[in-house]
């Protein structure tokens, strides 16, 4: 008998479970609540876990075509006046011959191509009720579309309505780490921002960047500290990062006044934290289960890699699947906690809390070049 799963969220978590679970005989169907596939997201380093995944399931070659290769990270003052370039070798060297720069729509649109013709994927809609019995789970969709599954996946992000269904509320498991995230893609490179090139200007408890990955694949970033995430995101992107940004007089001003609300993802950065991402026949998969944030690096890798695993699992116990569960959390979590502290831990990193964090961070990518600290650097950000 064929076995049959709902998931929800067509992400990269998502669209990465359905090509694993149809890569190992299953007939899984993807729900998503936006209207249509979106686009953009911000530049990723891809590697470890992930890259091993994406190997397995045959979107390395596609995900490579996409690899811009290492890029230049030249460093600005507020005001747009030089302070310091760590060069392309260097970063080269940080991500090693098994790690891939990439936007992460890029990741996102292999595996939709991967799955194109293969598995379903009905958007506009949602779960609205989840019901268990022993031997599989029925979702309820909110447009009332009822599905029987064995299996339902929640790989529907951070503020997961799964997660929520079966497991509690989002305030129970979210851990906010007092910052908050603006991204979005952009149709020209600012005057000033390099090519091929992360152009960033940090200033304390902030951070500004333009990511150019080639023609038409640019990206502005901004992250920046708050004693209130809540109240920021009530202002609105742009009041928000006018507010936060008004000592960066450099290329920050117009593309704020540009921003497009329904072109742009702001939120808090916040992890999840849960003591189990399984119930019954209901699992949390990528951010859903775990989000280790931006802060950590290594989302992207995570999401294609828990899929894959997931897969085997299933495969190795066709007709056990808590068994399979179980086995699967056993085996992720420990990484998934590791990578989850160094997110806590790099928050002074990504947008240093003093002048002395800032120093902390600048004085390593000074002096990137130098082999002993770019193998420091690899052991610090885990690229393996």
């Amino acid at each position: 008998m064929t076995r049959k799963a709902v998931i929800v969220g067509a992400g990269i978590a998502g669209l990465a479970a359905a090509l694993r679970l149809h890569e190992i005989g299953w007939e899984p169907v993807v729900i998503e609540r936006a209207p249509a596939r979106r686009n953009g997201g911000y530049a990723v380093a891809f590697f470890g876990r992930g890259y091993s995944a994406a190997e397995r399931m045959g979107v390395l070659p596609a995900l490579r075509e996409r690899h811009f290769g290492a890029v230049e990270m030249a460093y600005l003052k507020p005001d747009g006046r030089h302070r310091f370039t760590v060069p392309r070798d260097a970063v080269r060297a940080l991500l090693g011959e098994r790690g891939l720069t990439l936007m992460r729509g890029d990741i996102e649109e292999v595996l939709f191509e991967a799955v194109h013709g293969k598995v379903p994927i009905r958007f506009g809609t949602t779960v609205s009720a989840v019901k268990q019995a022993d031997h599989g789970v029925r979702a309820v969709l909110d447009d009332g579309t009822v599905l029987d599954a064995d299996l339902l996946i929640g790989a529907d992000g951070l503020h997961s309505k799964v997660r929520e269904l079966v497991f509690g509320p989002e305030e129970r498991f979210r851990r906010d780490l007092g910052h908050v995230v603006a991204a979005t893609t952009l149709d020209h490179l600012p005057d000033g921002a390099r090519e091929r090139a992360f152009t960033t200007v940090t200033r304390v408890g902030h951070i500004f960047m333009i990511a150019n990955l080639g023609r038409d694949r640019n990206a502005a970033f901004f992250t920046y500290g708050t004693p209130d995430p809540a109240a920021e995101l009530a202002k609105g992107p742009r009041r928000a990062l006018e507010q936060a940004y008004r000592d960066v007089t450099w290329a920050a001003p117009n593309l704020i006044n540009d921003l497009s609300d329904d072109n742009v993802y702001f939120d808090s950065v916040s992890q999840i934290i849960a003591d189990r991402w399984s119930d019954g026949h209901v699992v949390l998969l990528g951010d859903a289960a775990w989000c280790v944030t931006l802060f950590a690096g290594y989302g992207s890798s995570l999401a294609i890699g828990g899929a894959d695993l997931l897969g085997t699992v299933l495969q190795r116990y066709p007709d056990d699947i808590r068994a399979a569960l179980r086995e699967w959390e056993a085996e992720l979590r420990p990484e998934v906690e590791e990578r989850q502290a160094m997110g806590r831990r790099n928050t002074g990193s990504h947008a240093p809390a003093s002048r002395l964090d800032l120093l902390k961070r600048d004085l390593p990518l000074r002096l990137a070049g130098f082999p002993p600290v770019t193998r420091m650097l690899r052991r610090h950000l885990r690229f393996h």
